[in-house]
């Protein structure tokens, strides 16, 4: 976020405060002339200046930055929408009302957002009309995964209370890593009474984990590996021990929609087992040791591809940091479903991913790491890992593939195995990718499924290239 963009939130802090902009000028050693100029956005905040209003307005400037960068993603995905194809607009002209109008942003992402929920409901109740099954409940599901995911987001994926929960967890249980599952078993058992049995897929009816908080009985799956029943025990452990730290983490008045809150709890019981799995100062430490490698640090924690790069998303401890990572999965249809923004790079909400990008590559290949440089427009290039995961199943069921990819800035690639295979200097090397193909500006882009908003429809019928939507040869002199 500039400086120069700064003025509306500086003014809409202080007057959330009952300040007038001669006593806020006072404090700040400016005169109000000066002030009405920056709250004007007609002069430069220098640094100094800004730090001072901000601990004056108890401004938080990272979350701020953070906060723009989740809106322009939110209005750039609202302005690809085909219902706007007539009103192009451009990225500098999308960043530039965020930073001045964010509180309107807001009120557009959440309009936008109902809207879409509405659409979603619409067409599934056809659905159900024609199937003469009427179900109450459409349209939920999607909202609620949208609030959890932008829940995470806002805590950057990091929750020091279960990290602390966890580490108790080791100490009390006397946890050792070679006999895990059998010592978080005892421990259910003699410290939480609840007995722990597993059970073959067929009588497990589709899940992998049932607990019954009446008879104190945990089922697991016996159909998953080792190591994911000891994930799921770990789970359930938490959603028994940690109760308290998880209501007051869900009791958050953005989970509104119906199921969010149970959503986000799962979610938080996922979190805590992978910090039991995969101790924070431990496993940042091995991750450190081995640069980053996933399949490295898969096989020395148990867990999977997925399961490890999601647990390097939350090494965010403050002061033992690992490499800020993006992660995000999609299947082979090309819907996202998990993301986690990092290293300045967002995701689409309501619209399809760039082509380009080696999440979708992944899948020519699979169980092969693939390893890119790519940049967005008017972005630094970040290094992007990514590689399929396959969902394991019985003998006779479709098999399932998704991608998974995680990316980092190159001020942090050198840290990890993957820069090693790169030139990371090379700028011929770098692969532009794009947002959406409705807003993207690269419009010779070969991969383009469709027509840029940012330029007028301009086919030529007599010229026919790569892409379909080449626009029209200008006239020679």
């Amino acid at each position: 976020m500039t400086p120069v963009h700064l003025g509306p939130r500086i003014r809409a802090a202080r007057v959330a405060l009952g300040l007038s902009q001669r006593a806020l000028a006072e404090r700040a050693g400016i005169s109000p002339s000066y002030l009405n100029l920056i709250e004007a956005d007609r002069r430069p905040v220098t640094t100094d200046l800004l730090l001072k209003l901000a601990r004056l307005l108890d401004l938080d400037l990272r979350a701020l930055g953070n906060d723009d960068a989740e809106l322009v993603t939110a209005i750039t995905d609202l302005a690809s929408d085909p219902l706007f194809e007539d009103i192009p607009v451009t990225a500098a002209e999308i960043r530039q009302f965020v930073a001045s109008q964010p509180n309107v942003a807001r009120m557009l992402r959440q309009l936008y957002s109902h809207h879409l929920d509405g659409q979603t409901s619409l067409e599934t109740l056809k659905g159900h009309l024609l199937a003469e099954d009427h179900d109450h409940g459409v349209g939920s599901a999607r909202l609620a995964s949208e609030q959890v995911s932008d829940f995470f987001e806002r805590h950057d994926n990091y929750f020091p209370t279960l990290e602390t929960a966890a580490d108790a967890l080791w100490q009390d249980a006397g946890l050792e890593e070679d006999t895990l599952f059998a010592q978080l078993k005892t421990f259910a058992q003699r410290e939480l009474g609840v007995a722990v049995a597993l059970r073959p897929p067929a009588e497990m009816r589709g899940a992998v984990r049932r607990f019954d908080p009446n008879r104190r009985e945990l089922l697991l799956s016996d159909g998953q590996p080792g190591a994911g029943r000891t994930f799921q025990l770990a789970a359930q452990i938490g959603l028994i021990r940690s109760a308290a730290a998880i209501d007051r983490l869900v009791d958050d008045p953005s989970l509104r929609a119906q199921g969010a809150r149970e959503l986000c709890r799962s979610a938080l019981a996922s979190y805590f087992a992978a910090a039991v799995v995969m101790p924070y100062d431990t496993f940042l430490t091995a991750a450190e040791a081995a640069r980053y490698d996933v399949e490295q640090l898969s096989r020395r924690f148990g867990g999977g591809w997925e399961q490890t790069c999601h647990r390097l998303t939350t090494l965010r401890k403050p002061g033992a940091e690992g490499v800020s990572f993006y992660l995000l999965r999609v299947d082979m249809a090309g819907n996202i479903s998990k993301r986690f923004s990092a290293a300045g790079v967002r995701f689409p909400r309501f619209s399809g991913l760039c082509a380009l990008w080696n999440v979708h590559a992944a899948f020519a290949q699979p169980g092969r790491v693939r390893v890119q440089l790519s940049a967005l427009p008017d972005s630094q290039p970040v290094l992007s890992i990514a590689r399929t995961v396959r969902r394991d199943g019985p003998y006779h069921a479709p098999e399932i593939l998704h991608s998974v990819g995680i990316g980092c800035s190159l001020a942090e690639a050198r840290r990890t195995v993957y820069a090693d295979v790169v030139k990371l200097e090379d700028k011929d090397a770098v692969v532009p990718i794009g947002f959406t193909c409705r807003l993207c500006e690269r419009l010779d882009c070969a991969a383009r499924a469709f027509p840029s908003l940012r330029a007028p429809l301009n086919v030529d019928a007599n010229v026919r290239g790569l892409p379909f939507f080449i626009a029209k040869d200008e006239p020679a002199d």
